[in-house]
């Protein structure tokens, strides 16, 4: 594709969309992100903190092959822009389920992974950062796509689009008949001010992580430089992000399993209001992997049945990157260096099997498969 046609414009300015816009930059892409908050990593990825680890199975799955490709991509991102201490750490967590043991991980500070991101981006010149446009509608055009918002204001244009605004995929991809399955998951953590020694020696995990000491001097003014940490509850279908005390009520039944001492402290400062918490909403597909690839075209038929998933009609010009789920640390680098690389027309680093398994178009493929009834 000629340099003056290599523009690309992304939607949602997490993980998913930051890692993206980068990778695309770091090709030569001029890149519009489109935030529809007034700062970038404003949704889930707004998380105080969370564990970048491996998701480990008795047996390799698509998504344990997937975080054990991407979380040392995430990890290189994060050395190469994020100071130690300034939204992340290096841990050793306990593991507590099946993959029983102590294994290596780092805590981290989406927010900062994604302001490093766009920095980057922005020093490049290659990358231009839009607040507060919320994407409404998108529709085809001879050139490629039209985004447009509240009131049918032009946002932009492009030959080039990526979705990767999460949950808020939904509407645009059902508004072009897709029908993707994208489901809420809402998540609620609870955390508080440390005062005095660690509430444990390392993080332990098993249903949840519980976090006994996070240091960052990037928390503030929201939250306190050093504290403790649970969760975060699971709530399918669930989208409001209101605190709840049942939700501190899970958490603690969580700590007081990994962690007894931490447990009572915990209580304690449940009775003395002194817990705090945070709550939001992730995007997570019917089959639990993330939509990673061109998005999948609703009207025309596929080529045959018996066609392989690769083979399906595709929208020109549209990508989707989001439904990372609760992994988006362990995936949105990969996701977003995959991604580029398909925009771009180069081999992605996937196996056949794994690309196949991420494609938005599978859920189609499937239906074609099993036919009419």
């Amino acid at each position: 594709m000629p340099a003056s046609e290599r523009h690309a414009v992304v939607v949602g300015a997490g993980l998913a969309g930051a890692a993206t816009a980068v990778a695309l930059c770091r090709r030569g892409w001029q890149v519009s992100l489109l935030s529809a908050g007034d700062q970038v990593a404003d949704g889930a990825s707004a998380l105080p903190v969370g564990m970048l680890s491996p998701h480990v199975t008795r047996r390799p799955t698509p998504m344990s092959r997937l975080t054990a490709l991407g979380v040392p991509i995430t990890r290189s991102e994060l050395e190469r822009g994020v100071p130690v201490g300034q939204g992340w750490q290096p841990v050793e967590v306990d593991n507590r389920g099946h993959d029983t043991g102590r294994h290596p991980a780092a805590l981290v500070r989406p927010g900062a992974l994604v302001q490093a991101w766009v920095a980057e981006a922005l020093a490049t010149r290659r990358l231009s950062l839009h607040l507060g446009a919320e994407v409404r509608a998108l529709e085809r055009t001879p050139a490629g796509w039209r985004l447009s918002g509240p009131g049918g204001r032009a946002l932009a244009e492009a030959g080039t689009v990526v979705l990767a605004a999460a949950l808020g995929c939904r509407a645009l991809t059902d508004a072009l008949g897709m029908a993707l399955p994208l489901r809420p998951v809402q998540g609620q953590m609870s955390l508080g001010p440390l005062q005095g020694p660690a509430l444990a020696e390392r993080p332990q995990r098993d249903d949840g992580v519980f976090v006994p000491e996070y240091l960052d001097t990037g928390l503030r003014p929201r939250w306190p430089e050093r504290l403790w940490s649970v969760g975060s509850t699971y709530r399918r279908g669930a989208t409001d992000t209101t605190l709840t005390e049942a939700a501190h009520r899970e958490n603690l039944e969580r700590v007081q399993a990994l962690a007894p001492m931490a447990g009572q402290a915990m209580e304690h400062a449940l009775a003395e209001g002194q817990v705090m918490g945070w709550a939001g909403v992730r995007c997570a597909s019917l089959d639990r992997l993330p939509l990673i690839g061109a998005a999948p075209d609703p009207v025309a038929p596929p080529a045959t049945r018996a066609a392989g998933v690769r083979a399906m009609p595709r929208l020109p010009g549209l990508y989707l990157n989001c439904a990372l789920g609760s992994r988006g640390l362990a995936l949105a680098a990969l996701a977003g260096q995959t991604l580029a690389a398909l925009i771009d027309g180069d081999a992605m680093p996937l196996d056949d099997d794994l690309r196949d398994a991420v494609d938005p178009a599978r859920f189609a493929w499937r239906q074609a498969r099993r036919g009419p009834g």
